[in-house]
C-alpha cells in the first residue's frame, strides 16, 4: 500500500484543524454571541422580526449551512494543495487488503 509522507500528512491535518477551529469560533459567535448583544439588536427588524430573534431562529442555521459549503470548498483546495484528491485516494486504497 502506498502511503503519504508523514510531514505532508501532519501539515495537511494541521491546516484542516486550524480551519475547523475557525469555523467553530464563527459558529459560536453567531449562535451564542447574538444572545450577549440581543438588547441593542431588538430595535433592528429583519423580515418583520427583531433581528436578535431572527438570528436565533433562522440566522444561526443559515450561517451553519453556509459554513458547511465553505468547508467543502476550502477542504477541496487544501486537498489539491497537498496532492490529495479523489484519484490519489483511490490509488492509496486500491492496494490495501483486509486480513481477518
Amino acid at each position: 500500500m502506498k502511503k503519504i509522507d508523514k510531514n505532508i500528512a501532519d501539515a495537511y491535518f494541521r491546516e484542516k484543524n486550524i480551519y475547523m477551529v475557525i469555523y467553530f469560533i464563527i459558529w459560536a459567535l453567531v449562535s451564542y454571541g447574538i444572545v450577549l448583544i440581543a438588547e441593542p439588536l431588538s430595535n433592528i427588524y429583519f423580515n418583520g422580526f427583531p433581528f436578535h430573534y431572527f438570528m436565533g431562529a433562522q440566522g444561526a442555521l443559515a450561517v451553519f449551512i453556509i459554513l458547511l459549503f465553505v468547508n467543502a470548498i476550502v477542504g477541496d483546495k487544501i486537498d489539491k494543495k497537498y496532492g490529495i484528491d479523489h484519484r490519489k485516494n483511490e490509488e492509496i486504497g486500491s492496494n490495501s487488503t483486509v486480513n481477518h
